[in-house]
């Protein structure tokens, strides 16, 4: 297990990077959101973490995610859901998730429909050709920002995006940064931007990106899924 001293040496790391790469962007490191990704990491490394300040959480498999939020549901935690999201889990999912990334469909859009109080959320914007991957096509993201904006129980933070691997992240999060003004046409306080991850959130930094989602730089390499 990760002991605290070296967790607190990756974290000051990379927090030493973020308020450069601010720096260079003439922007307010306290306005970035630093999301720690634990996918297949323990609640125990949750919990050392959270000693050391951290408060916002992502994972991105449902069942992984669910169990984790029961364990530590006696800490302050806010837990954002970052992977593709069933539509049949949906409603599971904003039982313990304040934030969801990955809005990329109509259909769990609509099972997100609720009368309890808005989970906020990005609509996530694919930068490939590949309809596989998640995200939205980019000449569909208004029209699901727009059926978003529709949904009872939803608030629109902005738009997410994936730097494609073999293409140079600071094109790609311009391309994020584009969409993103598009998306504040249509919904002016959606201005937030999820991008960028331990290899390139400094290249998402200086593009805008306002909420980071960073694994290993924080918490080592994975362990192998169980």
């Amino acid at each position: 297990m990760t002991s605290i001293e070296v967790l607190q040496d990756r974290l000051d790391a990379v927090r030493s990077g973020i308020s450069e790469a601010a720096r260079q962007a003439g922007r307010d490191p306290r306005a970035i959101t630093t999301v720690v990704v634990t996918k297949f990491h323990p609640a125990e490394l949750v919990r050392k973490l959270h000693t050391l300040g951290v408060r916002n959480f992502g994972e991105n498999r449902h069942q992984e995610a669910l169990a984790k939020a029961a364990e530590l549901r006696d800490l302050d935690l806010v837990w954002h859901f970052i992977g593709q999201l069933q539509s049949k889990k949906a409603r599971q999912v904003r039982s313990y998730a304040r934030v969801i990334h990955s809005l990329d469909r109509d259909s769990v859009v609509d099972a997100l429909v609720s009368t309890e109080p808005s989970i906020d959320c990005f609509v996530q914007l694919n930068l490939t050709d590949d309809a596989a991957r998640g995200g939205v096509r980019d000449s569909e993201l208004e029209r699901l920002t727009e059926r978003v904006l529709a949904t009872h129980g939803l608030s629109l933070l902005g738009v997410m995006a994936v730097a494609p691997v073999g293409e140079d992240p600071r094109a790609a999060f311009a391309r994020v940064r584009a969409a993103s003004q598009r998306v504040m046409s249509i919904a002016p306080a959606a201005r937030f931007i999820s991008a960028g991850m331990s290899g390139d959130y400094r290249e998402a930094i200086l593009e805008g990106a306002t909420h980071l989602r960073i694994g290993s730089a924080i918490t080592g390499n994975r362990p192998a899924a169980g």
